[in-house]
């Protein structure tokens, strides 16, 4: 028998290249009044933007523009929401990576009343019920990793020893759509392709070896993968089959957004909300440093203490898929999703954690705010001391 499971709201879904061209037709659906949240250079230096402020104006829908230069603040959405309050705003459309999304989805659920994020923030603040109502959103990436275009949350950050980065999450936050074009992906340089690919990777694979994975999540999580390791590195190295490889990893990271929204993730991601508060580091570039080290060590906690968790044998069917082949035992395919994992992340430049000024001292302040909602989902419950060997297993 398949086990129940619930699936929450998801967008709907417009996928494959030269899809940005229906934008202005899903904007009117909403209105003439947009919102464009956009990167601060990247998409509006291509020739894909003068494009679309032209079919905007064909379609007679007038605009406005905010730009998201780093991961978004919650200054940053309470000063747009103060800007574009009284706009008569019909319709927010974020295109770009995932902190533009993120900023666009947490504008876009707080237009209409005008309050401020904090009011809203999981673990800071009030902590007030949300209850709507959200402007329409249209999610546009622009890279392919954080899978935000099919996720409820919002994830903002500030920066500092008392830093936070913590979720506005509400099922009226999922887009109206997901637009993904992997056209939009081929100005990507290559450290973006390869932390936002191991962004995607992590979430997968943390999704599907999940204390709430199920038998839906488990099937989109495997094709994933499969995407990934026939796309990444035939995106990451160009040539003829880069625009393959785009295509795949766009599905890649949709499919990874869809998988964590539903089952949640594990302990790389519950260690990269203190390091992205704490420290400068890129929230792609966590998840690719860690998740192999994070991946070894819950094998070994398994091995110790669960070795009949679903999750053993799920690690070892995800080796399997990465390398495209079938191994005799489970201890042979987790050897090499082991080896797979640390090769990717040296083949892909990953840097250490020491670059961004992490210590061994600072170890215990990060292991003491890693125990949010993502570790909650991780296998099973990882001892400090083991948390603490995946940090020092990148330092």
């Amino acid at each position: 028998m398949i086990a129940p499971f619930s699936i929450a709201r998801l967008p709907r879904i417009e996928f494959g290249a030269g899809s940005i061209k229906k934008l202005p037709g899903l904007i009117a659906q909403y209105g003439n009044r947009a919102l464009l949240v956009t990167g601060q250079r990247s998409f509006v230096d291509s020739p894909h933007w003068p494009m679309l402020l032209a079919a905007l104006e064909k379609a007679g829908i007038d605009w406005e523009q905010t730009r998201v230069g780093d991961e978004p603040s919650p200054q940053l959405v309470d000063e747009a929401v103060r800007q574009f309050h009284d706009k008569d705003i019909t319709v927010v459309i974020g295109i770009g990576g995932g902190s533009v999304l993120d900023a666009a989805k947490a504008i876009a659920g707080l237009l209409p009343a005008g309050d401020s994020v904090m009011n809203y923030l999981e673990g800071v603040g009030p902590e007030k019920p949300y209850h709507g109502p959200a402007t329409p959103f249209i999610a546009v990436p622009t890279t392919a990793g954080t899978g935000s275009e099919a996720t409820k949350n919002a994830v903002l950050s500030k920066r500092g020893s008392e830093g936070f980065k913590k979720s506005f999450r509400h099922d009226l936050l999922v887009p109206e759509y997901a637009l993904l074009d992997p056209d939009l992906l081929a100005s990507c340089p290559k450290p973006q392709i390869a932390a936002n690919a191991m962004d995607a990777l992590t979430q997968l694979l943390e999704s599907y070896v999940s204390t709430k994975a199920n038998v839906f999540t488990d099937a989109l999580a495997e094709s994933g993968l499969k995407a990934v390791r026939e796309g990444l590195f035939a995106w990451y190295e160009g040539g003829d089959q880069a625009a393959a490889g785009r295509s795949r990893m766009a599905y890649a990271a949709l499919l990874s957004g869809v998988c964590l929204a539903q089952t949640g993730l594990g302990s790389v991601h519950g260690l990269a909300s203190p390091l992205g508060a704490f420290f400068p580091i890129p929230h792609g570039v966590v998840c690719g440093t860690l998740v192999g080290a994070a991946t070894r060590v819950n094998l070994a906690a398994l091995r110790a203490r669960d070795p009949d968790n679903p999750s053993w044998r799920k690690y070892a069917r995800a080796g399997d898929i990465l390398y495209g082949r079938h191994y005799a035992n489970a201890e042979e395919s987790h050897t090499a999703l082991l080896t797979l994992l640390d090769g990717w992340t040296e083949r892909l430049a990953l840097p250490k954690l020491s670059l961004y000024g992490i210590r061994e001292n600072d170890f215990a302040h990060i292991v003491a705010h890693s125990r949010g909602s993502s570790m909650k989902t991780n296998p099973l419950v990882l001892h400090d001391t083991e948390i603490e060997d995946v940090l020092r297993q990148r330092l």
